[in-house]
């Protein structure tokens, strides 16, 4: 389930100028924002949730045929997914771009190569957000492979 909100558009513009900064989708530094103040355990379940949710959301982008949103919410769920881990594993908040591409490399140490081809298609998605060249069969491609993460992670945390 998602609930949309009206905030003023400077507000919007903030959130895009702090999120492009992050290198973070301005969905992924919301949730980070809002659920700042939470122990990192429950940060951790929320992000998870929340993960589970943007896959759900891409699913609906897809059958709607914007492909552009649907890659952005599979890129989401997968810095979701890391960033859950890190906090419910290690206690670590990871902010930046770059602390997910750091870290993903605990977790193909944890659980396989596989997840470094999970990492290449999300960024492949979160690619294709801003320059839309993907196909519909590329987009499914990832949103499977990511939802294989999604999955293992919730198992482990959720």
């Amino acid at each position: 389930m998602s609930v949309e909100i009206i905030i003023p558009k400077e507000v919007y513009e903030e959130l895009e100028r702090q999120a492009r900064r992050r290198g973070t989708s301005i969905t992924e530094y919301f949730i980070t924002l809002v659920l700042n103040d939470l122990d990192n355990v429950d940060k951790a379940k929320k992000y998870i949730k929340a993960s589970l949710n943007l896959l759900e959301r891409a699913k609906e982008e897809i059958d709607k045929g914007d492909l552009r949103q649907a890659s952005e919410k599979v890129w989401g769920a997968c810095a979701l997914a890391i960033k859950a881990y890190a906090l419910a594993r290690d206690g670590k908040v990871l902010e930046t771009h770059a602390d997910l591409w750091v870290y993903k490399s605990c977790l193909v140490m944890e659980f396989g190569e596989w997840v470094r081809d999970v990492w290449y298609a999300a960024n492949t998605m979160h690619k294709n957000f801003y320059e839309n060249l993907a196909d519909k069969g590329d987009v499914e491609n990832a949103l499977k492979h990511v939802e294989k993460l999604v999955k293992t992670i919730y198992k482990l945390i959720g």
